[in-house]
């Protein structure tokens, strides 16, 4: 079976990346792998350089990963980690982070390619609640 794109979940809050990776896990029944950069390095609130450069490593198991960030720095970290790293195979995507999850694991779950699951977290922007 061919590897699937991995998901990269950043967040200032540890509780809130592990939150959004166990309901990932609920969905679907193929294995995506999802890491999760939540916190600063001393496990407060804030951002990490390293946790998000070692997530995306961990995520991406030959098909690339895609890279969600819930806001402000880490947005900006995010970002800064993937034009450094061109070693790593990633997209950060422009999506809310729960539904662009929750798209990008529905995407990778039935094997599509990278731009089909960054393409998928972005479309997540134009869910209704209503």
């Amino acid at each position: 079976m061919a590897a699937s794109v991995g998901i990269v979940l950043v967040a200032h809050s540890a509780d809130l990346a592990a939150g959004v990776a166990a309901l990932l896990a609920e969905l679907g029944s193929q294995p995506v792998t999802v890491a999760t950069a939540g916190g600063d390095d001393e496990g407060g609130i804030g951002t990490s350089y390293t946790k998000v450069a070692e997530a995306v490593a961990r995520a991406d198991s030959g098909a690339g990963a895609v890279v969600l960030a819930d806001l402000g720095s880490s947005v900006l970290t995010a970002r800064m980690v993937l034009d450094d790293r061109d070693d790593l195979a990633a997209r950060f995507v422009d999506a809310p982070f729960v539904e662009g999850a929750v798209a990008a694991k529905a995407a990778a779950s039935a094997d599509a390619a990278l731009s089909a699951v960054a393409a998928a977290a972005e479309e997540a922007w134009d869910y209704r609640k209503e």
